[in-house]
């Protein structure tokens, strides 16, 4: 019973951590669901296209050619390294060791191999990505909403994937010399089980002059927290903007497919003309006489409940790269205006609203607080000139400016805030016909001139 008890410690550990990430998960659907329904299921050929190219493919990454070569290089080796995490299970559950080595032959030395090369440039990449944050500085990372937690979050997952990957190494590297030595439960008669270009290269001048029993404390510490690494990896990204290893692919394919710059009429506002131009209508009806609800629906939004639950996915989606933002012609001209601030703020009220419900039994209980004003300020929104530089530069298909739109139509037809400029434009369009204060009977006059 005893030597089985490595096996169902390991057991243990799995099934806490997948437990706790899908617990997290649920609150992750939960929270996106907050927000109102949107239907985004027509054109699917082009949306599982979109997911292919955009997500799987990388494709938009590759526009800035060294920021995106270095991703892709992380991309695939995490996609493909952690293949190997199949193995490890059913290893740490059964306590066999490499059980696909026999049965895959020199695939599987083709495939450690592979993963070994991967995980060493993967380390190359992930070193490039630190010193472009913390010692180039490159500008879109240093803007203000990037103090504090988001810039130690994106350091955080760095140093996990150093982490990570160095384990990974070192843990082939001492199995290596273990089964070079023939030490029990490491040596197969069919000789060396996988191949180690990198920590052979890497660990061999540390590890040959250690014992057998030394060797076998450097494999499975490494082993052990190579795996218990991974599990908090896994459940970490729910607090990390790297949630967009999950999201990109559902966030790729419901994005929205109509031109940029087309934009929806609000249902509310259309059942508001309808009943206006509608001779039979009472305005005046209460509630239960028109079968309507007893709380109108709100023009725009203010808080994340009254936005869509595609807007409240990008949020989540979003990878804090700042290219929205460096792009932004607000923002290059010194205005407040941050493309990606406005998702980081979604994504923060989002949060704490799914917090709220959490400490209230399943149900929301008002705090007084909302997206406008205590997130995101009105000087914002109206700094936004609507061009979508952000939507066509975000890699992963989010769109800020669906949400500033949204807010801008709630100031506009339910506070009647909009700047002065605006409202004289739309009262000129109101009373002449155009946006400029002259008299209809001249608005023929340009072509006269």
């Amino acid at each position: 019973m005893e030597k089985y008890i490595p096996n169902i410690f390991f057991a243990f550990i799995l099934i806490a951590g997948i437990g706790y990430f899908v617990m997290n998960v649920r609150k992750l659907i939960r929270n996106i669901k907050l927000g109102k329904d949107i239907d985004r299921t027509d054109r699917k050929p082009e949306r599982w296209k979109n997911m292919a190219k955009i997500a799987l493919g990388q494709y938009k990454m590759v526009r800035r050619p060294v920021s995106g070569v270095l991703h892709i290089v992380v991309y695939i080796g995490f996609i493909l390294i952690n293949i190997e995490l199949l193995e490890i299970v059913i290893d740490g559950l059964f306590g066999t060791h490499r059980i696909f080595g026999s049965p895959l032959g020199g695939f599987y030395n083709f495939l450690i191999g592979s993963f070994e090369v991967l995980a060493f440039l993967v380390l190359v990449a992930v070193i490039v990505f630190w010193f472009r944050r913390n010692i180039e500085r490159v500008k879109r990372f240093m803007s203000p909403e990037m103090k504090g937690w988001p810039k130690n979050d994106g350091n955080i997952i760095l140093y996990f994937e150093v982490v990570l990957m160095t384990l990974f190494l070192v843990m082939n590297g001492a199995d290596l010399q273990l089964q070079l030595l023939e030490a029990p439960h490491y040596y197969h008669e069919s000789g060396i089980i996988g191949s180690f270009p990198i920590s052979s290269w890497l660990t061999t001048p540390f590890f040959e002059n250690y014992s057998i029993e030394s060797l076998m404390v450097f494999e499975r510490t490494a082993w052990w927290l190579h795996i218990v690494g991974i599990l908090i990896f896994l459940n970490y990204l729910y607090y990390s903007k790297h949630l967009h290893i999950l999201l990109a692919f559902p966030n790729t394919f419901f994005a929205n497919l109509n031109p940029k710059g087309q934009f929806n009429n609000l249902a509310s506002v259309t059942n508001e003309v309808k009943m206006m131009m509608d001779p039979d209508a009472d305005p005046y009806a209460m509630p239960e006489e028109t079968g309507e609800e007893e709380v109108p629906e709100k023009f725009g939004a203010s808080d994340v409940t009254d936005l869509n639950w595609v807007q409240l996915m990008n949020a989540y989606t979003c990878t804090e790269c700042g290219r929205c933002t460096s792009s932004c012609p607000a923002n290059l001209t010194g205005k407040k205006l941050s493309p990606r601030k406005i998702m980081m703020d979604t994504r923060d009220r989002l949060e704490e609203v799914g917090k709220n419900i959490d400490a209230n039994g399943g149900e929301f209980k008002s705090d007084g607080k909302q997206l406008l004003d205590d997130y995101i300020t009105r000087e914002e929104l109206w700094a936004c000139t609507s061009c979508n530089a952000c939507v066509q530069e975000c890699p992963v298909n989010i769109d800020p400016l669906s949400i500033i739109m949204d807010m801008r139509r709630y100031l506009v037809m339910e506070e009647s805030a909009a700047p002065q400029e605006l409202n004289m434009m739309m009262t000129n369009i109101e009373n002449n016909g155009a946006p400029w204060q002259y008299s209809q009977m001249d608005r023929l006059n340009w072509k006269d001139e």
